[in-house]
């Protein structure tokens, strides 16, 4: 199985139990994951952004502070501003959220039900889910030189045949490289192949 198929499928697992959606937010660096995968409410997600919640989400905190999973009920972080109680009348009104990995890297995901507790046995798959998620999605430490110079070539504003002409080789060899960069960055355009080794400081 591909890595994207895999990732695939273990967010479709993740959403069956999850009832009412969930917020997974992969190797946190520099307060930004590497990636982001959702399906709250979008009446939710929107209130959620407009008031900036993020920056005092007990969830969050909680995730930051400790690794391994935590019922909403048994959240032991403060929460002045009542944004646990604002999720439940967007629906959101039992929760669990799980943390993992390394604080220069943390993994922090929130899954919801509207009628009842997630179960401790569910708890155990959705936390083993997530540490699965985590594990497959490590960064590169590194880009082999060939994807680095194809790269830089992108950055440069080179297009295709003038980035194979100043390194050597063909359209398509530069083209094979770009495709190699992207799947080592597990990234679907140039792009954001470009933008996450800048994040990764491999460049």
């Amino acid at each position: 199985m591909s890595l994207r198929a895999e990732i695939s499928a273990t967010l479709s697992r993740l959403q069956k139990l999850a009832q009412t959606g969930y917020l997974i937010g992969l190797h946190i660096r520099f307060t930004s994951p590497i990636m982001t995968f959702q399906t709250y409410p979008q009446a939710w997600s929107d209130h959620y952004t407009a008031n900036a919640f993020a920056l005092r989400d007990p969830t969050i905190a909680w995730g930051f502070s400790t690794t391994g999973s935590v019922r909403w009920s048994a959240m032991p972080i403060p929460d002045p501003f009542g944004i646990m109680a604002d999720a439940g009348r967007h629906g959101l009104t039992y929760g669990l959220t799980v943390s993992c990995g390394p604080i220069k890297s943390r993994t922090i995901a929130s899954f919801a039900h509207s009628t009842r507790e997630f179960t401790d046995d569910e708890i155990e798959v959705i936390s083993a889910l997530v540490r699965r998620l985590h594990d497959i999605t490590e960064p590169p430490e590194s880009l082999t030189k060939a994807q680095q110079e194809a790269l830089r070539c992108i950055a440069e504003g080179d297009r295709h045949a003038a980035a194979a002409a100043k390194l050597g080789i063909t359209e398509s060899a530069f083209k094979a490289r770009l495709i190699s960069a992207r799947e080592r960055l597990m990234a679907k355009t140039t792009a954001e192949a470009l933008q996450r080794a800048k994040d990764y400081r491999l460049l």
